[in-house]
């Protein structure tokens, strides 16, 4: 596809966004990701991705090939680049990008909202020719490097400015989660004007503040325990837990980030190992069952102008398994685990591969 019709589509998706939120405050996401490593060796990176209003996400297959040109804050020709390797992996609100995929190679990248937190890189008219946006971050990784070692050699290459994302009316905030078949896993921030690359060895990724913050805040928690504690003696007194769980008892349980990344960490550490890479799919599912945000639960103390409640639900769930390419998935509005398997599509085919994931719940009546 030529960089004119990558802009024409571009402009096309940012217009339909315009409609879906000209009249929204500014959205708010609470995403989670983890990593599960089989006892095989695979290795699984799963997320939630969560948002006010439908972003109307497709999975979205990019081929070998495929020509693409950055975005910049001043809309000369950003970087531009053929994508040396196919990936699939779920979009947002029609953007030919991917914010959630993995390549033919086992390298998968994830977007995370990153608000009051991000702070992208300065930006002259000069750096329109290695400049993307934020929002093509994940897909310029994906479509250009093989693991998270070469990743974290050529990131520091590009400019990575605030670009103002038409019809939202700001530059959306973000940092991203890299994670190959190897195990190694990075977490990348723009911070300050500055790029930070942190290694991962956790596997863990939310939203604000900034990563080395929940590493250090993860020190409050040191006393958790994937064990149930034992009685304890005061006097002639024995206290005794009420049940199983006592070795968790206080890890906090809301929908912000800082807590968020606190049980992540607890549950994908403590969680028996898998087998398999299937194995550690449906384990990372179950494990997500824990951070799926219900509408309501997380809502805005403001109403749009026609009245109605922002509230973050979790509009989809995904695990990927880095060694056979597979992207699992499931909706708010369907949550049987559906598959896309990479290895078996067209890699050289001649333009982007979309495939819906709209679908109500199906449920199968068991009555004899």
């Amino acid at each position: 596809m030529t960089g004119t019709r990558i802009v024409r589509k571009l402009v096309s998706a940012i217009g339909a966004c315009a409609l879906l939120l000209s009249s929204a405050v500014e959205p708010a996401l609470a995403c989670t990701g983890i990593r599960l490593t089989a006892e095989d060796g695979t290795v699984v990176h799963a997320r939630t991705l969560e948002f006010a209003i439908d972003l109307h996400s497709d999975i979205m297959m990019v081929p070998r090939g495929y020509a693409r040109t950055g975005t910049t804050p001043d809309g000369k020709e950003g970087l531009k680049w053929k994508t040396k390797y196919a990936s699939v992996g779920l979009n947002g609100v029609g953007l030919p990008v991917l914010f959630d995929g993995v390549n033919e190679k086992g390298l998968a990248a994830g977007t995370f909202y990153f608000p009051t937190s991000a702070g992208y890189m300065p930006y002259a008219p000069g750096d329109a020719g290695k400049t993307i946006a934020q929002w093509e971050v994940g897909s310029w990784i994906l479509e250009n490097f093989a693991s998270v070692d070469e990743v974290k050699a050529n990131i520091g290459s590009v400019v990575v400015p605030a670009v103002v994302f038409a019809g939202w009316g700001f530059a959306p905030e973000a940092h991203y989660i890299v994670h190959d078949s190897t195990g190694k896993s990075i977490v990348i921030e723009y911070v300050g004007g500055k790029l930070n690359v942190y290694d991962n060895p956790l596997g863990v990724i939310t939203n604000s503040p900034a990563f080395d913050w929940h590493m250090t805040n993860l020190r409050n928690y040191i006393n958790f325990s994937m064990t149930n504690v034992p009685p304890v003696k005061l006097g002639s007194v024995e206290l005794k837990p009420f049940g199983q769980g006592s070795g968790m008892l206080g890890m906090p349980g809301d929908f912000t980030p800082p807590s968020r990344f606190v049980r992540a960490v607890a549950f994908s550490q403590s969680v028996l190992p898998s087998k398999t890479g299937h194995d550690a799919v449906i384990e990372a599912f179950h494990i997500l069952n824990q951070f799926d945000i219900p509408k309501g639960a997380a809502r805005e103390h403001e109403k749009d102008d026609h009245g109605n409640v922002l509230a973050d639900y979790t509009i989809w769930t995904s695990a990927i398994d880095l060694k056979s390419r597979q992207y699992f998935f499931r909706t708010y509005e369907n949550s049987a685990i559906r598959m896309v398997d990479l290895m078996t599509m067209d890699l050289d085919a001649k333009d982007i591969v979309k495939m819906s994931i709209k679908g109500d719940e199906v449920i199968t009546p068991m009555n004899p």
